[in-house]
């Protein structure tokens, strides 16, 4: 049986891939680990410490799966993939090597707006990720259609501490895995909403898949489109080793 490892992203727990549920087929394992902090689970002594991270997470992270890290867990899977024995492949959902952009990059979320966002968070952390969770439904087809079946998974209250989801934010403000992914360990695969409002466009010479009538949160609007993506890479890899160059869909 094919494995397939769900991975969540900031401000949100494991909850999120629920509406897929209905879509796989009975030949894929599919697993949905909370982060450590999340959903009940303990949070680490150092909320940041990616190698704390990697030893927490290395039961649920198997070698014989696909990861799929969505948003703030894509840019964690690709950096734990130099830290645990690489997976079958990592799809990376909703983000890019790095998640800010630059000025004169067009779309995604620019530094400066990450550190505003970080100032407000600090005043009033639960209105803070309300707002967030807002704006990442802004490319949805009905932003708040979807907004009410997110906050139904979800419910209504941060699914993490304060101090879990500052050291998120500092590292979707620090993280790069624009290296790593040069000469990445296992195939890697870039996924996004055709209209995004968190994440840069792909440029234009990428081959990676764009899906489209969906923005941030395609387990939202599109979780069949989405599934059926996902279980194509998967099946690609069933039967096939590692590799060492980088893929795309």
């Amino acid at each position: 049986m094919s494995k397939l490892v769900l991975l969540s992203g900031w401000g949100i727990d494991a909850r999120i891939w629920r509406p897929l549920a209905p879509y796989w087929s009975e030949d894929i394992q599919v697993d949905a680990p909370n982060w450590p902090g999340y959903g009940g689970r303990p949070p680490l002594d150092i909320p940041g410490d990616l190698d704390a991270l990697a030893d927490a997470m290395s039961a649920d992270l198997a070698c014989d799966a696909v990861w799929v890290g969505w948003s703030l867990g894509a840019l964690l899977a690709a950096h734990l993939l130099e830290r645990l024995p690489a997976p079958k492949a990592l799809v990376m959902l909703g983000m890019g090597p790095r998640f800010t952009v630059t000025e004169r990059e067009k779309g995604g979320v620019t530094s400066q707006e990450l550190k505003a966002f970080q100032r407000a968070f600090r005043r009033d952390g639960e209105a803070t990720w309300h707002h967030f969770l807002r704006w990442q439904l802004g490319g949805e087809p009905a932003p708040r259609v979807v907004l009410e079946r997110l906050l139904a998974l979800i419910e209504r209250t941060p699914p993490a501490s304060e101090e879990t989801l500052a050291a998120g934010l500092a590292q979707l403000s620090s993280l790069d895995a624009s290296t790593l992914l040069a000469k990445p360990p296992c195939p890697v695969y870039r996924c996004q909403g055709a209209k995004d409002p968190l994440i840069a466009p792909l440029p234009n010479d990428a081959t990676g898949h764009r899906l489209e009538d969906a923005g941030h949160c395609p387990q939202l609007s599109q979780p069949a489109t989405l599934t059926h993506y996902l279980a194509s890479i998967v099946h690609r890899h069933s039967t096939t080793g590692h590799h060492r160059e980088e893929e795309s869909s």
